[in-house]
């Protein structure tokens, strides 16, 4: 079992094409079933990381495909990673 915690320390890997997305910031929960629905992915800072943050990413928990003790692989399509990623 893992704590919402846990997951800031998890590296996220997309196993389509290895492209490392970045590391678990926050998790979305709903709150009438005590489930976690997404994982989401703080987009990189603007200006050297000084001013601002571009939009987040939110990965949709059943795109996880496996948690390990350091890295969450999910499978995420091209239209995704070129949205949000490049």
């Amino acid at each position: 079992m893992n704590r919402t915690s846990d997951f800031r320390e998890k590296e996220v890997i997309n196993i389509k094409d290895g492209r490392r997305l970045g590391f678990v910031g926050d998790v979305e929960i709903n709150l009438q079933s005590g489930r976690i629905e997404a994982i989401v992915i703080p987009g990189g800072g603007r200006l050297l990381g000084l001013i601002g943050r571009e939009n987040e990413c939110v990965i949709p928990w059943e795109k996880i495909k496996k948690i390990g003790e350091d890295i969450i692989l999910v499978e995420m399509d091209d239209r995704f990673i070129r949205k949000h990623f490049e």
